[in-house]
């Protein structure tokens, strides 16, 4: 299989040479996925990579309660799985399929073959591991230290760096509709309080809202609010 699927530079798979994204390939399977269905579930074991082709996944974690976390949202050109696939371990996430999926799915077996094999892809392997541990810590960051408005306007930059379209008059358009029922499973608030706190922001001309879609005005103070890092933008994505 050769990689002829387009990707932008902030898909995690750019952690991965030309070379080694063609050897990535020649080891995967093409599945199709229809929306509404699982790539995984929590509690599956976690033995298979999984390259988007085309459409978008989300990886949700169900609280004992019932409430449903949004972890990660990913897109053409990024590899979801279990960060550590080589030790019989569960999943401990769940993927849903958001829009239907073209997927190559790489088995562990033929991993761990290409890994011994090429020590130049063993490295650029460690680089997307490390780049899922960032991912993971910069958004336990941001929903820990700096409250659920932090969280929120956090949230809102990421979805700006991964959908986002500078308009004409120098707002970001995020070119996705967003519900507030997403935004309160991605930071873990209830629909409620983010109903609360983007009325604020509205008020505050940080942001406004065309035909269901949010754009923002005022990208400084979203950054104020979540003492932003500026962290490159393969890290502050959704």
């Amino acid at each position: 299989m050769t990689m002829t699927t387009p990707y932008d530079e902030h898909s995690n798979i750019m952690c991965f040479s030309e070379q080694n994204r063609e050897r990535l390939m020649e080891i995967a399977k093409e599945r199709n996925y229809p929306e509404g269905s699982h790539l995984f579930w929590e509690g599956d074991t976690a033995d298979k990579l999984y390259f988007l082709k085309s459409g978008r996944v989300k990886v949700t974690k169900t609280t004992d309660e019932g409430k449903e976390l949004i972890l990660y949202m990913y897109h053409a050109g990024d590899i979801v799985g279990q960060v550590d696939p080589f030790h019989a371990s569960k999943h401990s996430f769940t993927a849903e399929v958001l829009e239907e999926c073209e997927v190559a799915v790489i088995e562990q077996r033929d991993l761990e073959l290409v890994i011994c094999q090429h020590c130049d892809f063993s490295l650029d392997f460690m680089k997307w591991m490390s780049l899922h541990h960032r991912l993971t810590q910069t958004k336990v960051r941001d929903l820990m230290l700096y409250g659920k408005p932090g969280a929120l306007c956090s949230t809102l930059i990421r979805l700006s760096n991964t959908y986002g379209e500078d308009l004409k008059d120098g707002g970001i358009l995020i070119n996705k509709k967003v519900t507030h029922t997403d935004l309160s499973n991605m930071i873990g608030a209830t629909r409620e309080s983010v109903n609360r706190m983007l009325s604020d922001l509205r008020k505050k001309n940080v942001l406004e809202y065309d035909n269901g879609m949010i754009i923002i005005r005022e990208l400084e103070h979203l950054q104020e609010v979540c003492h932003c890092e500026m962290c490159p933008k393969a890290i502050c994505r959704i």
